[in-house]
């Protein structure tokens, strides 16, 4: 089968002809994958960012973990009936076997892997996982739809993290996928106010106005405090979402944040960023990093999805098949690129 697949520790991915997945062992289920959506995660690893040297043990490994598709084979202990079932993935596969497991605190797991990156991902047909990484998807929600899930979780998290207040003022850095998804759930969690900020992002600007987001700026020949000047005149935002991995973005971010202000940190940085610590104690200030969401969260996003199909499908940009999928990464690579999904007709049961 095609499968898209990091082979080295250099730049690039391949799409390769690789053998199928085994049958599914004890706990397990096969997976006919049906649409998977390109992450940040995906684009880092193509470009070979600093902070995934630890894949390289997994290499040559399919990448891609934002994945819907249907149950096509049971292991042993795993109920039958789930064949035909759609559902989408947890990419975190736990190891069972560290303290925090065997202690019954599953999301501190430290030997776990992730999908995509520590074990084979979902750009190819068939995908092989723990049944318990399945989370069943609501009845005719779209395949496309439900790989919006992981990406929202952690928007979700994002959220959750800050702790956001009815009425708060918010602003979020970074008009992609998860800047959109957060500006979302910001508004459900009852944000007064949520403005969304980006440099050179006119395509994605606009697809956020688009989502129902009319205050944007774009911070392109301008501090990031010029571009947001109309809204500082009403005072700093009370939480501050940073989805740029740009670590220069975080001080900016700061000097626009209130007095007791959270700054959630999201985006997957390359290098340090520098902090004026004595101005941070001064204000009172919170830096809060935000990543997985916990089990639990899953079926809260899917009814999110589930009652919001239209709104959610205005954040998909592009879709390509599987032999498109380098070119799908490309693209999302691009600002010009929302979210873009690599499609598959029925996903591929043997």
């Amino acid at each position: 089968m095609l499968a898209l697949q990091k082979t080295e520790a250099a730049p690039g991915v391949e799409l390769r002809e690789v053998a199928p997945p085994p049958a599914p062992g004890p706990g397990e289920v096969l997976i006919g994958i049906e649409a998977t959506g390109v992450c940040g995660t995906d684009v880092h690893i193509a470009h070979w960012t600093p902070g995934y040297e630890s894949m390289q043990r997994a290499m040559p490994v399919t990448i891609g973990h934002e994945t819907c598709g249907r149950i096509c084979a049971a292991g042993e202990g795993v109920d039958p009936a789930l064949i035909g079932q759609r559902v989408t993935i947890r990419p975190s596969v736990l190891c069972h076997r560290c303290a925090p497991c065997l202690n019954g605190d599953p999301d501190n797991c430290t030997g776990r892997l992730g999908v995509g990156i520590g074990r084979s991902g979902a750009f190819a047909p068939q995908l092989l996982v723990p049944a318990e990484n399945c989370v069943p998807v609501p009845e005719g929600m779209e395949a496309e739809i439900a790989a919006l899930t992981e990406p929202m979780t952690v928007c979700r998290e994002a959220v959750d993290t800050a702790g956001l207040r009815p009425g708060a003022r918010v602003l979020v850095l970074g008009p992609g996928t998860i800047g959109q998804g957060i500006a979302l759930f910001a508004e459900a969690a009852g944000a007064g106010e949520v403005v969304v900020v980006g440099r050179d992002d006119a395509a994605r600007l606009e697809r956020v106005r688009a989502l129902g987001f009319p205050n944007v700026a774009d911070s392109l020949g301008t501090t990031l405090a010029g571009a947001l000047a109309p809204w500082l005149e009403h005072g700093r935002f009370d939480v501050i979402f940073e989805a740029t991995g740009v670590p220069a973005v975080v001080p900016e971010a700061l000097s626009v944040l209130a007095k007791r202000g959270k700054l959630v940190i999201v985006g997957i940085h390359p290098a340090p960023a520098q902090v004026d610590l004595t101005a941070l104690v001064r204000n009172h200030q919170q830096i809060l990093g935000s990543y997985r969401a916990p089990v639990e969260t899953w079926p809260e996003v899917l009814a999110f999805l589930s009652a919001n199909p239209e709104r959610l499908r205005g954040m998909i940009s592009h879709r390509l098949p599987l032999t498109d999928a380098p070119e799908a990464v490309k693209i999302a690579g691009a600002k010009q690129a929302s979210k873009v999904m690599v499609l598959q007709e029925a996903g591929a049961c043997p």
